[in-house]
């Protein structure tokens, strides 16, 4: 049921054991691409917002959302999602304060300018101008790879105005400001929660209203090796609610 509130932990543990060795598997033996990869994970986090929010059921006259998008692989996740939202007829808008030298990510960005997918220059401080323009924000800041002990500005001042918001939250993969095996210290509390390939172990503490999962695309034996005990996906959908 998409009001799932958490998955017992012990189902969890090897995928936050794993993640990495998955990713590095999927890279190294399976030949995915990383560009590849982040196309997938970006295009079905966009279906995953799509299922949770239609066009239709956006609250505000247009259906604008903003993305949040950090330095490393989860903000290139998130600049393919904008560009994914922005073909499905959403009216995304980029907050990327920290651009990555990566060539690779570079290309993401420029994807995104050539849509006219517009940046901001700074996000307001003033929460209700953020829960005035937007019907969403979609959180691709920091990530599994993040340290929460090492949050830096801008990243501390972001977190701070993005607990404030009263529109709702998607967060990508782990929650920023969380641990990726002990959960919500001081980070923020996303409605929505999108777990790629599979749930980590953060999402035990995970409350919010849906929680889905983009991993339909790993190869069998890879799921079979690593025992991630996967939904089943609905029809031919990417991503699924659990």
């Amino acid at each position: 049921s998409p009001h799932s509130k958490a998955i017992p932990a012990q189902e969890l543990i090897p995928v936050f054991l794993y993640a990495e060795a998955i990713e590095k598997e999927l890279v190294e033996d399976y030949k995915f691409g990383r560009q590849q990869l982040i196309e997938i994970w970006g295009h079905a986090c966009a279906m995953a917002v799509t299922k949770v929010f239609p066009l239709a059921s956006m609250a505000k006259k247009q259906p604008t959302l903003l993305v949040v998008c950090g330095p490393d692989q989860n903000g290139a996740i998130g600049l393919v999602c904008a560009r994914h939202l922005r073909i499905f007829e959403y009216e995304p808008t980029i907050f990327y304060p920290k651009r990555s030298p990566n060539s690779l990510y570079r290309d993401f960005t420029t994807q995104c300018e050539k849509m006219d997918i517009p940046f901001l220059s700074y996000l307001p401080t003033e929460v209700q101008l953020i829960n005035d323009a937007y019907n969403v924000v979609i959180e691709a800041m920091l990530g599994k790879d993040a340290e929460p002990g090492e949050l830096k500005d801008p990243y501390a001042g972001i977190l701070g105005t993005l607990k404030q918001i009263r529109i709702p939250l998607i967060s990508l993969d782990v929650p920023s400001g969380w641990d990726v095996e002990m959960g919500n210290n001081e980070g923020i509390s996303p409605n929505v929660l999108i777990s790629l390939a599979a749930p980590k172990q953060c999402a035990t503490r995970f409350l919010g209203k849906h929680h889905l999962v983009a991993g339909r695309f790993l190869p069998y034996d890879v799921q079979k090796k690593y025992d991630l005990n996967l939904p089943e996906y609905p029809g031919t959908d990417c991503v699924v609610s659990l």
